[in-house]
């Protein structure tokens, strides 16, 4: 089966698709030159620091004895992200040599010695009514995402519908869902890879799409992006007046909170957004913000699947490659039978992706394991999929009746000569050549009449 891979972009790689026009004006935003250097890479971090009270240019030989000999590989990752954002410029003379950005320069050195203020404040506590507790948002943040997800791989299961349009979730399920003839749409090999991924992948993809799509919509990406980094650097489980945001930007939020990036509470006067979790990290790294979810599963050696979870989500993916026999409020059985793999293959779905599931979300009690999923479920898991894999079928045309055993073994050169043989009777002269090989065989025997 063909590998899709889905590259989760995160917070660097939405910045670097940005014009030349579009990153100098980011840069004016002393926060915006904090929050990429946060998430730039340890190296190129401390390219930055090393320059940033250098006014001339460096050359590149003099920064490649900043690192030792086996740390090159990294240093033009380094220099390359660097280049790419023009937080470098690269210079060529009769030595190549690169010059920090003048505005980011600037600004981050204003930002690391003077600090600055956000846009808003948080609003006095004697306004707001009762804000939730960090661990209560926590919470509600992992609801709303699940919840989105639901929707995005099975709309009818969803529990609420999100303000997103019917459009919007179509650019999101773009790449992740297939669909046959007048089949429902089913997730696809690479839909289940975006399953795998940890939350803050995930976020980023969806973040991505959004921000691509945004011109359609007749929003600036970099504005968006802007937005974006703003939320990262407020203080989750604070609250912040809603008055404070522009027009364009209370349209934003009320996408967010599907997303579960804040919350948002009505007073008797004012109204407020409070960041999550995930809106606070977003200008981190995917390397850095990467973190093991908690598991939930547990697999028998009799294929019986445990799952510990009252999300429909979470029943949703179990159902792609098992049976689910019955659900009890916080308990999810099912199991592994032949039929419900062949159906999970027949979608794209591989046994490697299906055994890393598992893995992934082992439940505590068995991810200290060794291994944690039972050696003779997976065996049998990639032994089915082998048993799908073993006959290829492959376009063909069938030749037989040869005037003379000459033109059948002239025909069988020519076609073994193109590399179109594909399988030869001698003494019934019969052969079978490849489709595309066809046209020039037919050719060919005209010639030999």
């Amino acid at each position: 089966m063909p590998q899709v891979k889905i590259i989760a972009k995160n917070f660097m790689d939405m910045v670097a698709s940005l014009t030349a026009r579009d990153l100098d004006n980011l840069y004016q935003n002393p926060f915006i030159c904090e929050a990429i250097l946060r998430s730039l890479p340890p190296l190129a971090k401390k390219y930055v620091l090393q320059m940033l009270y250098i006014e001339g240019s460096v050359l590149a030989k003099s920064m490649e004895e900043w690192v030792l000999a086996d740390g090159f590989t990294k240093h033009r990752v380094a220099i390359d992200r660097l280049v790419q954002l023009r937080i470098f410029s690269e210079e060529k003379k009769k030595e190549t040599s690169y010059r920090l950005n003048q505005t980011f320069q600037t600004n981050l050195q204003k930002h690391l010695i003077y600090g600055g203020a956000l846009p808003r404040e948080p609003m006095p506590s004697n306004v707001t009514v009762r804000l939730p507790t960090l661990e209560e948002l926590e919470t509600y943040a992992l609801g709303q995402w699940q919840c989105f997800l639901l929707q995005l791989i099975s709309s009818t299961q969803a529990e609420k519908p999100t303000n997103f349009s019917s459009s919007m979730m179509k650019v999101f399920q773009r790449g992740l869902l297939t669909q046959r003839d007048k089949e429902s749409p089913r997730l696809s090999e690479s839909g289940f890879q975006f399953l795998l991924m940890d939350t803050s992948a995930q976020l980023w993809y969806i973040i991505r799409e959004y921000i691509s799509n945004s011109q359609e919509r007749g929003v600036n990406q970099a504005d968006l992006i802007s937005f974006l980094l703003e939320l990262s650097f407020h203080v989750s489980g604070e609250a912040y007046n809603v008055n404070t945001l522009s027009e364009l930007q209370k349209n934003m939020i009320k996408d967010f909170a599907d997303l579960g990036l804040i919350k948002l509470q009505q007073g008797r006067k004012d109204s407020w957004f409070i960041p999550t979790k995930l809106a606070t990290s977003l200008s981190i790294s995917l390397t850095d913000s990467s973190s093991r979810k908690e598991g939930f599963v547990v697999v028998e050696t009799n294929f019986r699947i445990y799952a510990y979870s009252t999300s429909k989500l979470h029943c949703e993916i179990l159902r792609l490659f098992s049976r689910i026999e019955y659900q009890l409020p916080n308990l999810i059985v099912g199991a592994i039978t032949k039929e419900s793999l062949y159906n999970a293959f027949d979608n794209g779905i591989t046994a490697d992706q299906i055994i890393a599931f598992l893995q992934q979300n082992a439940h505590p009690r068995v991810a200290e394991r060794v291994p944690s999923v039972p050696e003779n479920v997976c065996d049998q898991i990639r032994l089915w999929e082998s048993d799908l894999n073993r006959v290829e079928a492959t376009p063909a045309y069938f030749y037989d009746e040869f005037p003379s055993r000459d033109v059948f073994e002239a025909a069988c050169d020519y076609a073994r000569d193109r590399s179109g043989l594909l399988w030869e009777d001698s003494k019934k002269m019969r052969l079978a050549v490849k489709a595309e090989t066809h046209t020039h065989m037919r050719e060919f025997l005209r010639g030999q009449s």
